[in-house]
């Protein structure tokens, strides 16, 4: 009898994967995946690491729709990627989630640039608040590979292999298409995040004292005021008050022997002097 081959799941690995039907794919047939800058910046994150390097073994089954389920949720996802064997393999990637102090110094950094709340309710990221974590001693994206915990139960001894891969790319097209999941990964949701940048703001406007800000009817006198030389500029070339007469068509009728505009000029110059 013959002796069992120690290695038989690289042979199994080779072959063909079973076929999924309605399996979790990526939408994209060729060439990049990510196409946002936040998913392109994950990507270019995981390649930073030492983890992009084997990315490329996953693109196939990420494009074949191989995985059967994937859960985004605090602290990481969890996935099953049907490989050549019948039953899928289990496959986590965690990501270190940010408690409540942390959460509240980078929705408070959020809240003083009105401009990063207003990206986010229009479900855009902002591309500065990397640096908005990194201000409050925070990493959004894993930092190296000790802020990834990565495990698959297929006998590949490769980390990340190409299960763990597949999930990688189908999580950075489902960023592409929520950036909010990236901040999920973290610990907050959209709601949570959105609420708490909502009630501060309404703390922060509610703390100006009433008579901080003059009333409206005091301003309507001087809501625009021209600053220097910019009324010459604006008023440009004066056009002569009689100027719309040279436009009027020539009429058939004429009064004590001249044209009709010729006895209107002196009343439209006249308009315009005053």
């Amino acid at each position: 009898m013959p002796e069992p081959d120690p290695f038989w799941w690289r042979d199994a690995e080779q072959a063909r994967p079973r076929r999924v039907e309605g399996g979790i794919q990526i939408n994209s047939t060729r060439g990049q995946v990510a196409r946002t800058w936040w998913s392109q910046r994950f990507i270019a994150v995981l390649e930073s690491i030492g983890v992009g390097g084997r990315l490329s073994r996953g693109r196939t089954y990420a494009r074949a729709g191989q995985i059967v389920s994937l859960d985004v949720d605090v602290g990481g996802a969890v996935a099953q990627v049907q490989g050549s064997r019948p039953q899928p393999y289990r496959v986590r990637i965690g990501i270190p989630a940010f408690g409540k102090t942390e959460w509240a110094a980078v929705a408070q950094a959020l809240t003083d640039d009105a401009s990063y709340a207003a990206a986010l309710l229009n479900g855009e990221m902002p591309r500065e608040i990397e640096a908005v974590f990194e201000a409050v001693g925070l990493a959004l994206f894993p930092a190296s590979t000790r802020d990834l915990a990565m495990d698959c139960s297929c006998p590949d001894h490769a980390v990340p292999c190409k299960h763990l891969a597949a999930v990688f790319y189908v999580l950075a097209e489902r960023f592409d298409a929520d950036p909010f999941q990236i901040l999920a990964l973290r610990g907050r949701d959209r709601e949570t995040l959105l609420e708490d940048l909502r009630a501060r703001r309404a703390a922060a406007q509610a703390a100006v004292p009433a008579d901080a800000a003059p009333a409206l009817a005091d301003l309507i006198d001087t809501f625009f005021v021209a600053g220097p030389g910019l009324a010459d500029r604006l008023a440009g070339p004066r056009t002569p008050s009689d100027a719309l007469l040279d436009q009027v068509p020539q009429f058939a009728i004429e009064v004590r022997g001249g044209p009709l505009t010729d006895l209107l000029r002196p009343a439209y110059r006249a308009l315009g002097d005053e």
